[in-house]
């Protein structure tokens, strides 16, 4: 595990540790490192919690880890997927913010004898349903807009699970022979209230509070209806099914694998 200290690292590191058929073996976070799980993840028991926290990634070599679940920032994950692709263990990966260099990654795990990587920009099962569902609501309504809610210190905006869903919604309007939507607004006295434009196709609005964990809505809208899909995960617990289910399967997987949709059957 590494990002061994993070809110969603604990989260993780207390879910395999409860596990039957997974062993905690090693974490990884330079913020925590020396310290015995026990001090970092509230909770945690059994013989997970006497691993020291490791500083660096580097540092899994020979402790026999077999896949590598990391929740950390852009660059250190980027850091992580490389260290997993050269040493030939599987990565499951839920790191928001890496979408440009996906062409090496793929090059990467998609190498000869190269271990497997999956790269989620969301875990919960709810939200992969959601984005799917919008997906194929895009190719019937002519307008589309998505409203993404999360705590207040989230780092990213809009979040990835936000870019993946317009991403998708724009492919299947071009799908669909649908023109790109005019936009109505000719004054905005408040510049970016309208929120981002996702190639001109969908706005995104990007919401930051306290109390919140991670939400998003999608709106359709055509002549005397509208379709709204959201998407709520109350507590963190909401993505481990997913998590644990990527790190289940990494090692039946080949190459890079983004997204659930493919564990899922979607």
């Amino acid at each position: 595990m590494t990002g061994a200290a993070g809110r969603m690292g604990q989260t993780v590191c207390r879910a395999v540790a409860g596990e039957a058929d997974l062993t905690l073996v090693a974490a990884v976070d330079p913020a925590a490192a020396g310290r015995p799980l026990s001090e970092v993840v509230p909770g945690i028991s059994g013989a997970a919690a006497g691993v020291a926290v490791l500083s660096g990634v580097e540092e899994l070599e020979g402790r026999g880890v077999d896949v590598v679940v990391d929740f950390t920032r852009a660059a250190s994950a980027l850091a992580v997927l490389e260290w997993c692709a050269a040493h030939g263990v599987h990565a499951v990966s839920g790191t928001t913010g890496i979408g440009e260099e996906l062409e090496r990654l793929g090059a990467l795990f998609g190498a000869e004898g190269a271990p497997a990587c999956v790269l989620a920009p969301n875990f919960s099962i709810a939200a992969v349903l959601s984005m799917r569902f919008a997906e194929i609501a895009a190719a019937f309504l002519p307008r589309a807009e998505i409203i993404e809610l999360h705590h207040d210190q989230k780092r990213d905006a809009p979040s990835g699970t936000a870019i993946e869903t317009a991403r998708r919604i724009a492919a299947a309007r071009r799908g669909a022979g649908l023109l790109p939507p005019v936009e109505p607004t000719t004054e905005e006295p408040l510049p970016g209230a309208r929120g981002a434009s996702f190639e001109g196709e969908v706005r995104v609005h990007a919401v930051r509070l306290p109390g919140l964990v991670a939400h998003q809505e999608v709106l359709f809208g055509g002549p005397g209806q509208s379709l709204t899909i959201r998407a709520d995960s109350y507590d963190r617990t909401s993505f481990v099914p997913g998590v644990l289910a990527a790190v289940r399967r990494a090692p039946m997987l080949r190459g890079l694998t983004v997204g659930l949709e493919a564990l899922l059957g979607i």
